[in-house]
């Protein structure tokens, strides 16, 4: 059987890392997993109104791009950015919270069954997990390792369907997601806040997500990190595109899931 983990970097591993941070969507949860092509539509729709000449392919290409370079930051940026694109092109864009929360409707209406789902405990909560993501977080778990979830899903929604997906109990050093006041919270804000408040170290670290921005921001402080190149839903192969974007930022390793995860352990901690 072929080996799942693909390793960037032969000589990294994770002997040193005293902290586990993980992204959520994509990397341990389903529950949103479809956003890509809610969000996409929904800006490519008023850019092709505005009849600049460009293709309907175009500005799908266009949108992807920014959509996925941002993907791990906080929706309000990606917002920001469809603002900007609205604004080269002659436009008056609404306020892009206002975008936001279009958008967030348009996915609230694709998702809302799955939710229902999870609630009346119809659908097992790892159904709507990445494969192998809780024996994962059981064996980093037991490792004594210190684990935070980060995302940049509006907070209050993360925290509540991490606890629908029973993982909540993981995270002791806690689940942080996306404020209104979105200046002052970040990825990179709360790996600096950990460092200076907790006392580990920046080479401490162990990053595991599918957007460039925690892998970034865990190798940026010296840490080692995983890619997680998520084919969604199904999870089974990897991602061509994300891992693109995982390995341009540093990643030591890259899988498709949490499968083989007693292979992953093993190579991070040898």
């Amino acid at each position: 059987m072929l080996s799942q983990i693909e390793v960037l970097r032969p000589t990294a591993n994770a002997s040193l890392a005293r902290v586990a941070l993980f992204d959520f969507d994509g990397t341990i949860s389903l529950i949103r997993s479809g956003w890509f092509d809610v969000m996409v539509p929904m800006m490519v729709e008023p850019l092709l109104e505005l009849q600049t000449g460009e293709s309907e392919e175009e500005l799908t290409a266009l949108v992807e791009e920014y959509v996925g370079q941002l993907t791990g930051r906080q929706t309000i940026y990606q917002m920001i950015e469809f603002t900007e694109q609205l604004k080269k092109r002659g436009a008056e864009p609404l306020d892009p919270l206002e975008y936001k929360h279009i958008y967030l409707e348009r996915l609230s209406d694709k998702i809302k069954n799955r939710i229902a789902a999870l609630e009346s405990e119809a659908t097992p909560p790892d159904e709507m997990m990445v494969p192998g993501s809780r024996l994962l977080l059981e064996a980093l778990h037991e490792r004594g390792m210190t684990m935070y979830l980060a995302s940049g899903t509006d907070q209050p929604f993360m925290r509540a369907e991490a606890k629908l997906l029973q993982v909540e109990h993981f995270f002791e050093g806690g689940c942080f997601g996306a404020l209104d006041d979105y200046e002052s919270f970040s990825k990179k804000i709360l790996i600096e806040k950990i460092i200076c408040e907790s006392g580990f170290l920046g080479s401490e670290f162990l990053g595991f997500g599918d957007g460039f921005v925690e892998i970034q921001n865990v190798k940026e402080v010296g840490g080692v990190a995983v890619g997680v190149a998520t084919d969604e839903p199904e999870c089974r192969q990897v991602d061509l595109v994300k891992r693109k974007r995982l390995v341009s930022v540093g990643a030591d390793w890259i899988v498709p899931n949490f499968s083989a995860h007693e292979e992953l352990l093993s190579v991070l901690f040898p």
